[in-house]
């Protein structure tokens, strides 16, 4: 096996094995739920509007996507965030929800009017995304 050879077939296990080992990350909030409940009736009230989480991740030589209720990041190294934006984004809505309105334990708290917006950045070798998930507050009463 010739110098140049042995070279270019070093540099194409290093593309393949970087290639293989990047970060991939993608994500979507679908919200199902199999319990009906009716609002009609005067058996819970509004404790908070517009309560909010957020989290971010940034990365590098990749690109980031949001389309409609996907977003993430296919890319070789993660830089920031732990990738799980969904997840860390309502853990930030619950955390603001109790700082202003005390614990949700022991509660009958239900989400309601939930959006949420994503961001993403694409630069020459730097891409992020960011996600805030928004929601209104309701709890049921015994009324």
């Amino acid at each position: 096996m010739s110098k140049s050879s042995f070279v270019l077939a070093a540099s194409l296990v290093v593309l393949v094995t970087t290639g293989l080992t990047g970060c991939a990350n993608v994500g979507a909030f679908n919200a199902g739920n199999l319990t009906q409940v009716e609002l009609s009736e005067p058996n819970y009230k509004v404790v908070a509007t517009g309560i909010s989480g957020e989290s971010k991740a940034s990365y590098l030589i990749g690109v980031s996507f949001s389309n409609g209720a996907q977003s993430g990041s296919l890319s070789l190294f993660r830089l920031d965030g732990t990738g799980a934006l969904y997840k860390e984004a309502l853990e930030g809505l619950w955390a603001a929800f109790e700082a202003e309105h005390g614990s949700p334990e022991g509660r009958r708290l239900a989400l309601a009017n939930v959006r949420y917006d994503a961001s993403t950045r694409n630069f020459l070798v730097y891409n992020d995304v960011a996600l805030s998930i928004r929601a209104d507050v309701v709890e049921f009463t015994d009324e």
